[in-house]
């Protein structure tokens, strides 16, 4: 597993990382605690350094699960986890965005605690407070970074003129947004503006929150866990709309005789030498073949390929439900 850099930061990781919401929230119930220990600890084996969570995931459960997990391994690798929600003490469930200066100070106090930490490597915003400027929310990291508590300043699901913003107040590490062959709106305004300040981009969903592979199809039953039951791209119609991308990314796979998956991760990372991926995975035989795909080379050419052939296929739904496409910056 080689390494690269986030943008102008120098913090260095895995060229893939392992996102692991999916372990404790969001793709159905959590899953068993010691299964997913042992999983993380396949990561770390196969030379993934670059590990994501959040404390809203679970909530709470998956920092937790992180921070035992990666004990063993604290100094070579990189934690990033996020703030930004107000989460209901009642039923935990996140309620609102809140970036207030005290409350990310007090989510920043309780990751510590929970990854048993002492410097959060990488520090976003979940989702940018339009109540909150983005100037006090960089203020505040920054003097968390000051502090010793946070290494790195992150932003998620920004839009470039948040993302400027922000960087002229504390230099912004990474962006994590969705990016995939699934959706690719990103490449609009905001790959050129991450190229032009020098800051990494790290994908999340870059399968396509599963579509990808080619598993799922409009017969998929999702859990009633499972939050893909409530995004308009993934009912059973719009399924069977998009599934001509399935098809694009299967024949292309056929052709270079690996998995489908493995295209969709080395398409990304063909894009940019600053891109860094975040697939997560709940299984040990999916996670090397996400992890394989380091040893699939595109060309240019093929690329490029990709990228018009996937143009010509329209996509069929919104990404999110309303309630979380109202917290989409823009």
């Amino acid at each position: 597993m080689n390494k690269r850099k986030l943008g102008f930061s120098g913090l260095e990781v895995s060229e893939i990382g392992l996102g692991c919401m999916g372990m404790s929230h969001a793709y159905g119930p959590p899953k068993d605690k010691a299964e997913m220990i042992q999983l993380i600890h396949a990561a770390v084996e196969h030379g993934v350094t670059f590990f994501d969570t959040a404390e809203v995931y679970g909530p709470f459960l998956n920092e937790e699960l992180v921070g035992e997990a990666l004990g063993p391994f604290r100094e070579d690798v990189v934690i990033a986890t996020k703030f930004g929600f107000a989460v209901n003490p009642k039923d935990g469930k996140w309620t609102s965005v809140n970036s207030r200066p005290g409350h990310i100070r007090e989510v920043a106090e309780n990751s510590l605690k929970r990854l048993k930490i002492d410097c959060i490597d990488l520090f976003y915003q979940h989702r940018v407070d339009p109540n909150v400027p983005i100037e006090d929310v960089a203020g505040t990291v920054k003097d968390l970074i000051r502090e010793g508590k946070v290494k790195n300043f992150g932003l998620s699901e920004a839009s470039a003129k948040t993302i400027r913003r922000a960087h002229a107040v504390q230099p912004v590490t990474a962006l994590q947004s969705e990016y995939s062959l699934f959706f690719r709106e990103p490449e609009e305004t905001i790959l050129p503006t991450l190229e032009q300040l020098g800051i990494g981009f790290v994908p999340f969903s870059p399968l396509g929150k599963g579509f990808l592979t080619g598993k799922l199809s409009a017969e998929t039953k999702f859990d009633k866990t499972d939050f893909r039951g409530t995004l308009p791209k993934f009912s059973p119609e719009n399924m069977k709309a998009n599934y001509a991308l399935v098809e694009v990314v299967t024949s292309f796979a056929s052709r270079k005789q690996v998995p489908p998956a493995q295209i969709a991760l080395a398409w990304l990372l063909a894009k940019k030498l600053w891109i860094v991926p975040i697939p997560g995975t709940t299984r040990l035989e999916r996670l090397e073949e996400n992890l394989g795909a380091v040893n699939v080379a595109l060309s240019p050419d093929e690329v490029q390929e990709l990228d018009e052939a996937s143009s010509k296929v329209k996509l069929q739904g919104d990404r999110y439900a309303l309630v979380y496409q109202q917290l989409v910056d823009r």
